[in-house]
């Protein structure tokens, strides 16, 4: 066996996902896979940190290290209900949680919290960590990093696929049957950020379920249209965004342009219309040719959002990467097992031709666990 777990928590803030892989003979098997979610104080901690963009540095520590032993009691606790040994695993790959993201900074990073000293310690197994700074000292955007993953697994000769994730952010990757044509791949604008905080806002709950609330809502052309005008949603690839620009200060700066106040439910469903078209027109101008569409994260449990993903692209079809034989809630953390494996033999994990570095690179920092002494 070649053990590897996962640690992912997106920006939509919904938990922390933890995958235990197998990688043995250049093959994948999921063996177990499990949410957990955050506490209330630490959750409310990570919004205030991330929407504010403003901390005091004793409180940024002190949220660094909760997470740190936020992961650590995750992992524990999968490992036990499991019965599989801290000492079988080769190493956890573990994203952290992204609190900045600033690509065209005069010198580029991305902040990513959760202290890995911690992780290793406390289950004594090598960690992995800061996977998006070397891309981006090489010039690349540090994101997405799925890409490479998404080749790994999902690539078929046959057809011209698009893995299209739905987090916080929506990103795609491009996979040509032809294997000699470059992957590619980009944040395409707001995946389910928008349609949380909105929901938030108006119901005591963290996500409108299955699109509920949105599906009997009328979408708002003016809005929409006012919406996509977004310089990102035109900027050309490669390219990356997160909460720091598409957020409730952003969508309340666009709802003030109205005279007449928009109903509630009726901006839910421009949001969702909003998802849907700025991956449907990615697609559709990098990636035309495409035959199937698969779909990730946490909008592919959205039906409403399914459905309108699917109207905007009629020649192609649309389904969860379950149909792939790897449920749309793990396909992150399973990338970040999958990146920790390649850090840990000495591979590169990203794509310059998606994040726009000059160059492959290994990625990450490597925290041993010292668990022989």
């Amino acid at each position: 066996m070649a053990l590897f777990i996962g640690v992912m928590s997106g920006t939509s803030l919904d938990g922390i996902d933890i995958a235990i892989i197998d990688f043995a003979d250049d093959s994948m098997q999921l063996l177990a896979a499990e949410t957990f979610p955050f506490s209330d104080s630490l959750r409310l901690d990570l919004l205030k940190l991330i929407n504010s963009g403003r901390t005091h540095l004793q409180q940024l520590g002190q949220i660094d290290m909760a997470l740190g032993h936020a992961y650590s009691d995750a992992i524990l606790q999968l490992l036990s209900e499991t019965h599989i040994k801290a000492e079988d695993i080769n190493a956890i790959g573990c994203h952290g949680q992204t609190i900045y993201h600033a690509p065209d900074a005069a010198y580029p990073f991305s902040m990513q919290i959760g202290n890995a000293h911690v992780v290793a310690e406390k289950t004594g197994i090598d960690t992995i960590a800061d996977f998006r700074q070397r891309d981006m000292v090489l010039g690349g955007q540090g994101a997405p990093l799925v890409p490479a993953f998404h080749q790994a697994l999902f690539h078929d000769a046959k057809c011209n696929r698009v893995i299209a994730n739905i987090g916080g952010i929506g990103n795609i990757t491009v996979l040509p049957a032809d294997s000699t044509q470059p992957v590619s791949g980009f944040d395409t604008g707001p995946g389910n950020v928008l349609l949380d905080q909105w929901y938030q806002q108006h119901h005591n709950d963290l996500y409108d379920e299955n699109g509920q609330w949105a599906r009997d809502g009328e979408v708002n052309q003016a809005l929409l249209k006012l919406l996509m005008s977004d310089p990102f949603l035109r900027q050309s690839a490669p390219k990356s965004t997160g909460r720091e620009h598409f957020n409730l200060n952003w969508l309340t700066e666009k709802l003030t342009e109205f005279d007449t106040p928009i109903k509630a439910r009726a901006v839910q469903k421009t949001l969702l219309q909003m998802t849907a078209n700025s991956i449907s027109d990615a697609i559709l101008q990098y990636a035309a040719e495409t035959d199937e569409v698969y779909v990730c994260g946490g909008g592919a449990h959205n039906a409403v959002l399914m459905q309108a993903l699917t109207n905007a692209l009629p020649t192609m079809s649309v389904d969860t990467t379950a149909a792939l034989g790897l449920a749309p809630d793990w396909v992150e953390a399973c990338a970040f097992a999958w990146l920790a494996k390649q850090t840990i033999q000495h591979q590169t994990g990203n794509l310059p031709a998606v994040t726009g570095a000059s160059k492959p690179t290994i990625l990450g920092a490597v925290y041993s666990s010292n668990a022989a002494s």
